[in-house]
């Protein structure tokens, strides 16, 4: 099945309504959003254990509440990246869902290491009619994570009668938890919060180093797009901006007036001002008729960010431009490795330099 562009992925995704069904396969109980683990199941490749008094952990989230009580070994993940939180963490999930495409147990290249010699994931699909309920059952999970994720009260529900479901959280948009967050609450789930926090301090020191190498960051302002049906424009709280912003850069000051409570949304010419920043950043389809097609109106290409040379773009569906999409605590310093000398080169204040594209 060829891959749908990002966009569409999540705009199916944040519209997908479950259809409740009855399941034999279906297990346990919840009230009022708090869960306990199913001490059922065989163990996946197991990595250092929990921490000693880890458990039991109750995580707060847009539903309510999830207590687990015991260490999980069978670990599905609902969140389209919230596998990478878990491999990181020494756990390789029993079940994953896919949203890039092309990469086997939906693991990318910058996360296969944390695999090594396990089994990868099965990999779950969804439509745009939410996760595969029946299948990630068979799984006989003891976790199910969708923290990056957009479940629906009904979805959630229905999941949480066989496991306990850790669910998006309730201060941001549906798919708009920090990658800080994500990999916090998961190590939680996990029964590993200081080794979660390890991580991100860890990945932070990244950020801060680029930006001290690259002073001229936190002096510009940029903004994230692609070219999905026209423009659409990435929001303060989704991933993808994120990474701009915890390298110093400031956000267009009416960015989440216009795009509203989503990731992003599409916009107008009229607003094509919110493009007009020190630097665009583009994940787009390709890097030669992408830019060609986008120069060609004559809107856009009037605007200085384009008279100046001060574009950056990443073909989406390359493993850079996949591991921008995720925007994980494992994807963020393959990103960073590629991403800042192109930032580096777009606001050096030279027309001329060329924004050239990573070797790989």
């Amino acid at each position: 099945m060829p891959r749908a562009t990002r966009v569409s992925r999540l705009t199916g995704l944040l519209a997908s309504v479950l259809l409740l069904t009855a399941t034999a396969v279906a297990c346990g109980s919840t009230d009022s959003g708090s869960d306990n683990v199913s001490g059922s199941s065989a163990a996946a490749k197991e990595g250092s254990s929990a921490a000693a008094g880890a458990f039991p952990v109750t995580i707060a989230h847009k539903f309510g509440s999830t207590t687990i009580t015991s260490e999980p070994k069978r670990i599905v993940t609902v969140g389209l990246t919230d596998q990478d939180a878990v491999l990181a963490l020494g756990k390789v999930p029993v079940g994953t869902t896919e949203w890039l495409g092309g990469y086997k147990g939906a693991i990318g290249p910058w996360a296969q290491d944390k695999l090594g010699s396990a089994a990868a994931p099965t990999v779950l699909k969804d439509t745009g009619t939410g996760p595969q309920v029946e299948k990630i059952a068979a799984l006989r999970p003891d976790l199910i994570l969708a923290v990056y994720g957009g479940l629906t009260k009904a979805q959630y529900e229905s999941l949480s009668k066989f496991a306990p479901v850790v669910a998006q959280p309730k201060e941001y948009n549906d798919y708009g938890v920090p990658w800080q967050q994500q990999t916090e609450e998961i190590g939680q789930a996990l029964g590993k919060a200081d080794e979660a926090k390890t991580l991100v301090s860890g990945v932070e020191a990244k950020f801060a180093a680029a930006e001290q190498a690259n002073p001229a960051f936190a002096k510009a302002t940029a903004v994230m797009a692609t070219p999905y049906q026209g423009v659409f424009v990435y929001g303060s709280q989704d991933p993808r901006s994120r990474l701009l912003s915890d390298l110093g850069f400031t956000l267009p000051k009416d960015l989440d007036k216009v795009i509203g409570d989503q990731f992003g949304a599409q916009i107008s010419k009229e607003r094509y001002d919110l493009l007009d920043q020190d630097v665009a950043v583009w994940i787009a389809p390709d890097t030669t008729t992408s830019v060609t097609k986008l120069h060609s109106d004559p809107v856009y290409g009037d605007l200085n960010v384009v008279k100046q040379g001060r574009e950056v773009y990443i073909k989406e569906t390359s493993d850079y431009g996949n591991a921008v999409s995720l925007s994980t605590v494992l994807s963020i310093p393959y990103v960073l490795d590629r991403l800042v000398p192109q930032l580096a080169a777009a606001v050096d204040g030279k027309a001329a330099t060329k924004v050239e594209q990573p070797a790989s």
